[in-house]
């Protein structure tokens, strides 16, 4: 299990690195210190379960929760000092409340349940762009994809790892994968899970927020409603 921490602490984050090297197949992600930061690694780390602090800066970990809630990953269990926020916590669809200073048989509980979740929830379909390079056929995950964009009679994949042409259109695509990939204008297509919001401009044009780039592409008016609606849901 793939366990991201997300707390503005760094003794907090250091203890519960170490608390998870001693809990049997828990994996250490990555290590962030703020909602925003943790809303960016989601679509790069891909982790399984979110340790979330609940008072930090910025986005906080009951925001960043009822952004996540709905999604099969990742799963929160919240960390935290406070007692007082547990009802909303399970609300959104925690696992578990653990108190400060967690201790390792609450935290090795918690990620039993949320193993037990993750089993009983369905996986997502595995999508795969394919083209050719030098000769060779090669495939990207969608989970790597940044963004898709029209490029002629091409479409250009910005990914993780760079970039490549394949000659599906958009609208093929589009059509392949409805339910993974989300149009930002006529020649742009997101995956979903990179889309983490927006960024208004002055002239009343936005552009999309994603996660793990600094690249944000413009919302045409036209899907700007769709848009909206999607990151309310989730």
């Amino acid at each position: 299990m793939r366990v991201l921490i997300a707390d503005d602490e760094p003794l907090a984050r250091t203890r519960l690195a170490a608390l998870l090297g001693e809990c049997e197949g828990a994996e250490l992600a990555g290590s962030v210190g703020d909602g925003e930061a943790a809303l960016d690694a989601l679509a790069g780390l891909q982790p399984d379960l979110l340790l979330l602090d609940i008072n930090m800066p910025g986005l906080d970990g009951t925001a960043l929760a009822a952004r996540l809630a709905g999604r099969p990953r990742p799963l929160v269990v919240f960390c935290t000092a406070y007692e007082n926020h547990a009802i909303t916590a399970f609300e959104l669809g925690a696992v578990d409340y653990l108190l400060k200073p967690v201790r390792l048989e609450r935290l090795r509980e918690a990620l039993q349940r949320a193993a037990r979740r993750l089993d009983a929830a369905p996986r997502e379909p595995a999508g795969y762009l394919h083209a050719r390079v030098r000769g060779e056929q090669v495939r990207v995950a969608l989970g790597e994809v940044i963004c898709l964009l029209a490029e002629e009679k091409y479409v250009l994949v910005r990914h993780t790892g760079g970039e490549l042409l394949i000659d599906d259109s958009l609208r093929q695509l589009e059509d392949a994968y409805p339910e993974q990939l989300v149009r930002l204008h006529r020649n742009c297509l997101v995956p979903q899970a990179r889309l983490v919001g927006l960024k208004p401009l002055a002239d009343g044009r936005a552009l999309a927020r994603l996660a793990g780039t600094d690249f944000s592409p413009e919302v045409s008016r036209r899907n700007l409603p769709a848009v909206r609606r999607l990151l309310r849901m989730g």
